[in-house]
């Protein structure tokens, strides 16, 4: 049977918004050649794509952003609407084949997919290196039809597309195209330098975990923020120099006695920390809130004394950013259980699909 005939399991989201589950269906195998068009009136429309490379995905990170999008709770259009089914946003694999015009990208390597499928390329945000900000972007599992890295098969144009190197698994690589690329993101911008306190809101999530241990290796002291004897053991194992349990005591007075008086730099992965994170920072001048974390909509807000921010030198700073890594593997069959459980909180670390798994 050729590739093109090839029929391949397919997850799509069902009843978009708070009872969301995913299914599994059948679908062809993508054909260079042919790119969804983003414009959200014509999503079923196609354009040619000769520049584009054809990925095998082996593996896939979940993540809390795909929940929030089959959920519908932010301040954007439903999936169907955008016409897409599909969600994720972090793949790794290798290309399988490649459009008749792509000059550099090879099959046989290895590739990522990011959050972002494509940018412009000619805007001055993409010109400086800050192309995360171009206003057309295209992102992935959103913009595109049906491009999520929940399939095992997407089309990524040539000059988006990230090449792996050898010695990086895919399990490590996949959540590396957002999660830790957010991270690591953010603790550049937030300018901390070695020695200085970084604590994470949400320390052992997904995107806070790889925080914490990019952290570490960048000679930060570490302090995690979460719940939980898994995480608070996870969040340990990859840097913490601290773990502050906020259900068994105050985490705002514990950070502020350990810190000395307040933190460097506090960086937000867990959206219901918003409201209280400036007071992590304490009375340290010049200390950073690093929004990562994106809320539903009209809830978790700031609160924020512009009287501190000014006599402090203070400030709030958002960032967005398409190791080892401690991930739950799982297999396509699980997924939908997978995603709930990530719905509800209830993973530590970071689960990452493996099409391979039987």
């Amino acid at each position: 049977m050729s590739q093109s005939a090839r029929r391949l399991t397919h997850p799509v989201v069902k009843n978009e918004g708070p009872d969301f589950h995913v299914e599994i269906e059948k679908v062809p195998v993508p054909e260079i050649g042919m790119r969804f068009c983003p414009d959200v009136t014509a999503t079923n429309a196609h354009f040619p794509g000769p520049e584009d490379v054809l990925i095998r995905l082996n593996t896939t990170g979940l993540c809390l952003s795909d929940v929030h999008l089959m959920s519908n709770d932010w301040n954007l259009p439903k999936m169907s609407a955008m016409g897409t089914k599909c969600a994720g946003h972090e793949g790794a694999g290798v290309i399988v084949k490649v459009g008749e015009r792509v000059k550099c990208l090879k099959v046989g390597q290895r590739a990522g997919y990011k959050p972002i499928h494509d940018v412009c390329h000619t805007c001055e945000a993409c010109k400086s290196g800050r192309e995360t900000y171009c206003l057309s972007a295209i992102y992935t599992g959103c913009h595109v039809n049906d491009a999520g890295s929940y399939q095992e098969y997407i089309v990524s144009p040539e000059r988006y597309t990230s090449l792996i190197p050898d010695g990086v698994s895919d399990y490590v690589a996949g959540p590396i195209m957002c999660s830790a690329s957010t991270a690591y993101s953010s603790i550049k911008e937030s300018g901390l330098r070695a020695g200085q306190w970084a604590v994470f809101l949400g320390g052992g999530g997904g995107v806070g975990i790889q925080g914490v241990q990019l952290a570490s290796a960048m000679s930060l002291r570490v302090i995690a923020v979460d719940t939980g004897t898994e995480r608070a053991a996870l969040a340990r194992k990859y840097g913490a120099e601290e773990f502050v349990d906020f259900k068994t005591e105050d985490p705002v007075k514990k950070v502020l006695e350990l810190t000395g008086g307040g933190a460097h730099g506090v960086f937000v992965t867990a959206v219901q920390s918003y409201p209280i994170a400036p007071s992590y920072m304490g009375s340290r001048a010049g200390a950073k809130v690093m929004c990562i974390g994106v809320s539903p909509m009209g809830k978790y807000h700031v609160d924020l004394d512009t009287t501190q921010l000014i006599f402090r030198n203070q400030s709030v700073l958002g960032t967005l950013r398409e190791v080892d890594l401690e991930s739950n593997g799982g297999c396509l069959s699980k997924l939908n259980e997978s995603v709930q459980k990530l719905k509800q909180g209830n993973v530590a670390g970071r689960i990452v699909l493996d099409f391979n798994m039987p």
